[in-house]
């Protein structure tokens, strides 16, 4: 099947991530072989599967595949009830489907306890997130009337005049524009993560700066946003937001996250702590804490820590990069490797050890919040505040890199594209992260659960309109 000899299809799927592979798939399980689907991947054969193919892809649920229960109520609170708590509601009901539809394309997930009381149980295919794309990527390369092709952009829908969509205007990797025609379009081709002229439009000055966490994320350049939203679509999510995580910056090693704020202090590019590192766990900080360090602190952070926090293999872990860290046997010595004024990095580490005076009784607990707090000192340092005082010293140098944005397209609980007035937009459906739902934070590990589930619910409702229309 070849891009210019076929342009009649009964699915087309813009985006060959976890949301557009999981939408082909489950079509062309529900309809039967004889489907004809097309899926376009803007990046070549090697490089498909979006910002899935790169990430660990975790996943909250627990070995049951039952969402975190404490998840829907989360993203209520964080969002001050602005998120859809129907659209929550039906993804944590089809959570255990979707993991029955990854187990059945063999992809194994793996499961481990939470690092830290309060925060919840998550699962990762072994493999990553590569496994899933590959899994089913295999799936429709198998299929006797499906295709992906790439290097193929979306350019815009094709609509008719009563409002039904009814393709994609397509160009190829030769360059000129084709129509491939439709009944059914899924957009899945990711949020504008990879578009920084909408990042700068949406998410402010010095947007920029933003690394992008993955190789993927630079082709989701915000065109399924674009073209719904051309013909009516209504939008959700917050257009100012964004999930973001704090990466070393000396690696292109992709996912290069690094997690050890709460057992480090964070300093910026004068040396100074700006931020309380121990006030919440993991789970709810490390989003939060990428955001000030490209909002407010130039882009520029370094964690600071010493030998006795990095012998505990919890906190160690914090710490997985490829690249050796800066390593003194003193903090000027330190500073120098950082490229930080030695005076102002050692004034620093002493007032903060100064702070850390009279907490000796209590213990020191990576895996909960401990209450071992500062006293007298700006910002505080709520948990784990144990003084850096036991050489060698390690320094981490680390920015905010964008994983994926807040503000898409609305879509009902099938995954459908709904109108600025409500209405479901005729043969028009929409999943992954391009879907708009959060608000002022991200719960973690639900983006490739989310992507795959509606993903899901998309290529089913699909197909079944298909067969009922082949009925009438």
């Amino acid at each position: 099947m070849t891009l210019a000899g076929d342009t009649d299809f009964d699915l087309v799927v813009v985006g060959c991530g976890g949301a557009g592979l999981s939408a082909a798939v489950t079509y062309i399980e529900t309809a039967g072989d004889e489907a004809r689907v097309a899926v376009l991947e803007r990046a070549t054969r090697e490089d498909r599967g979006g910002s899935t193919r790169w990430t660990m892809a975790g996943l909250r649920v627990d070995s049951n595949f039952v969402l975190d229960p404490q998840w829907v109520g989360r993203v209520q609170e964080v969002s001050k009830n602005l998120a859809d708590l129907e659209f929550c509601l039906a993804f944590e009901r089809e959570i255990p489907n979707t993991g029955e539809f990854l187990r059945s394309h063999g992809v194994e997930v793996m499961f481990r306890e939470a690092m830290q009381e309060g925060m919840p149980r998550t699962g990762s295919p072994n493999g990553g997130g590569l496994a899933i794309v590959d899994a089913l990527a295999r799936y429709v390369d198998e299929a006797p009337n499906a295709a992906i092709f790439y290097e193929t952009e979306a350019i815009r829908l094709s609509v008719s005049d009563e409002g039904r969509v009814d393709g994609v205007v397509v160009r190829g990797p030769d360059g000129l524009l084709r129509t491939l025609h439709a009944p059914a379009v899924v957009l899945a081709c990711g949020g504008f993560e990879g578009n920084y002229e909408m990042l700068t439009q949406y998410c402010g000055r010095n947007a920029v700066d933003l690394r992008v966490l993955a190789p993927g994320t630079q082709f989701n350049k915000g065109d399924g946003i674009r073209m719904a939203t051309e013909i009516g679509a209504a939008t959700s999510g917050q257009f100012d937001g964004m999930h973001a995580e704090l990466v070393d910056i000396r690696t292109d090693r992709a996912d290069a996250v690094l997690n050890g704020h709460n057992f480090a202090i964070a300093v910026n590019g004068d040396a100074a702590r700006f931020y309380d590192e121990g006030a919440k766990n993991l789970a709810d900080s490390f989003e939060l804490i990428a955001y000030e360090v490209w909002k407010n602190q130039d882009q520029q952070a370094f964690f600071i820590v010493d030998e006795a926090a990095m012998s505990h293999q919890l906190v160690s872990a914090r710490f997985d990069t490829d690249i050796p860290p800066a390593k003194a046997d003193n903090i000027r010595d330190l500073a120098a490797q950082l490229g930080l004024d030695p005076d102002a990095l050692e004034q620093t580490v002493n007032d903060f050890n100064a702070a850390c005076a009279g907490n000796e009784d209590r213990e020191y607990d990576p895996t909960r919040l401990d209450g071992k707090a500062t006293t007298g000192i700006e910002p505080p340092k709520s948990n784990w505040a144990n003084p850096i005082s036991h050489p060698p010293y390690y320094g981490f140098p680390v920015a905010a890199a964008i994983c994926f944005t807040y503000g898409g397209l609305k879509t009902d609980t099938s995954a459908r594209v709904v109108s600025k007035g409500g209405v479901p937009i005729p043969n028009l459906y929409a999943a992954g992260e391009l879907v708009g739902l959060f608000y002022h934070e991200y719960p973690a590990a639900t983006s490739v659960l989310k992507a795959l589930t509606f993903g899901r619910l998309a290529g089913a409702h699909a197909a079944a309109e298909a067969h009922a229309n082949a009925l009438a």
